[in-house]
């Protein structure tokens, strides 16, 4: 098949990856000028996609690969076009159109009669059948159903291990109507495999949802699940600490019997989903008090945990404090949402001297946030972590106190007082 992957981000390249190594002929497109070019190099444009830097180049090489900014000439020669544009949201909460619009008017400028169109991007209930088949009509001048196809097919992927990810998990697939969800489920098994997983209740592969609606809201139901059970997980670790019981030794028991499944506690919910989906569930359902409950508990732990460093120091004016974890997850090279920006502004307001770490980041990337950088081989009077990076369990952390945001340091060296969420601090 000609295929047209628009949006060649860290979710939109490793597919269009995957989809060329299936032996299609691919076109991604994309408006970054750099990043196309890195492409066509067969260079990766970000690090840290397990095997990305080897599939890349061979796809290239092969000429299975081109990428390009024009993204309407690319959709004219293509039968598949996918999209996975970012769609942001302000903290109100409403969604931001203003990337995938664009993205859309571009394919449906392209547009020919035959073509199916999935959207991977992560989406309101009902955008796809109601803001995004008719603005593909509107530009193509196709009808929606009968000239072409429009199916949502959301990722359901971590960054890191796209390729793993993708043939673990079912691809879940709905159409605006039978004739769409039929070529999408076609299509998607076309370019996949799947491992054999006897967990499910059905057989690992495509899997039909019967609607765009029931897609876009399997997707947003899964991550915002995970938001209000870190949040109940929170919650827990917040009593926990006030009554002086260990968090952790419990949801262990509690996840012992088959119908607990309770999350662990953190200092922070960052990335491009967790944070970002239950908003978007919220711009459709506004009176899902359970959601946005849990989301503002998820958004006060920095402070939470700044909170904890002054029971112990008291006034935090002058007092060195390390954030050790610019990103917002271990091993990923991604502020998205990271904990960072609300810790640093809770630290600057109380006057602490504030310096930043991360393995993943320069000195002078660190920098460019407007952040001084740390050294973990300086001895400072606390340090924070805030990402799970591998090298904080390894290396010895010189400070007075240590507040462990993210249960790492069972076996960490550590000179002064540890801290921890949910552990019964002080």
């Amino acid at each position: 098949m000609d295929i047209c992957v628009v949006g060649l981000g860290k979710l939109g390249l490793p597919l269009a990856v995957q989809f060329a190594l299936k032996g299609h002929r691919v076109r991604g497109a994309d408006i970054n000028q750099q990043t196309v070019d890195l492409v066509n190099q067969g260079i990766e444009p970000f690090p840290g996609e397990a095997h990305l830097n080897v599939l890349l180049p061979q796809v290239v090489k092969s000429g299975n690969l081109l990428a390009t900014t024009q993204t309407s000439e690319a959709v004219a020669s293509s039968e598949v076009v996918v999209l996975v544009v970012p769609l942001i949201v302000d903290d109100d909460a409403n969604p931001d159109f203003t990337a995938m619009d664009a993205a859309t008017s571009a394919v449906g400028r392209g547009l020919k009669s035959g073509t199916l169109v999935s959207f991977e991007t992560t989406l309101p209930i009902g955008t796809t059948r109601n803001r995004l088949a008719p603005l593909l009509a509107k530009e193509s001048g196709l009808k929606p159903g009968t000239d072409f196809f429009v199916t949502f097919s959301p990722e359901r992927v971590l960054t890191g291990r796209v390729f793993s990810d993708l043939r673990r998990y079912p691809k879940l697939v709905g159409g605006i109507d039978s004739s769409s969800e039929c070529r999408g489920a076609e299509f998607y098994r076309s370019v996949l495999d799947f491992d054999v997983r006897d967990d499910l209740p059905k057989p690992n592969g495509v899997w039909e949802m019967g609607s765009s609606e029931t897609a876009e809201f399997a997707k947003l139901a899964e991550t915002t699940y995970r938001d209000v059970n870190i949040a109940l997980a929170n919650q827990f670790a917040k009593h926990a600490d006030a009554i002086g019981v260990n968090v952790y030794k419990m949801i262990e028991a509690c996840n012992s019997q088959p119908y607990s499944h309770i999350h662990q506690p953190g200092i922070a919910v960052g990335g491009h989903c967790i944070p970002v989906y239950p908003r978007l569930y919220l711009h459709g359902d506004p009176d899902a008090t359970i959601v946005r409950a849990a989301r503002q508990t998820n958004l006060g732990m920095p402070e939470y945990a700044v909170k904890l460093l002054e029971r112990i120091f008291g006034s935090l004016n002058g007092i060195s404090v390390a954030i050790l974890g610019a990103s917002y997850r271990g091993g990923v090279k991604e502020t998205a949402f990271s904990g960072v920006f609300p810790l640093v502004a809770s630290l600057d307001k109380r006057g602490a001297l504030v310096k930043i770490h991360d393995p993943l980041y320069s000195e002078d990337e660190l920098r460019n946030f407007g952040w001084e950088p740390y050294s973990l081989e300086v001895p400072i009077d606390a340090a924070i972590i805030q990402a799970d990076h591998d090298v904080y369990a390894r290396q010895r952390i010189l400070c007075r106190v240590l507040l462990d945001g993210r249960n790492m340091t069972g076996s960490v060296n550590v000179d002064g007082q540890v801290l921890k969420l949910g552990a019964g601090s002080p």
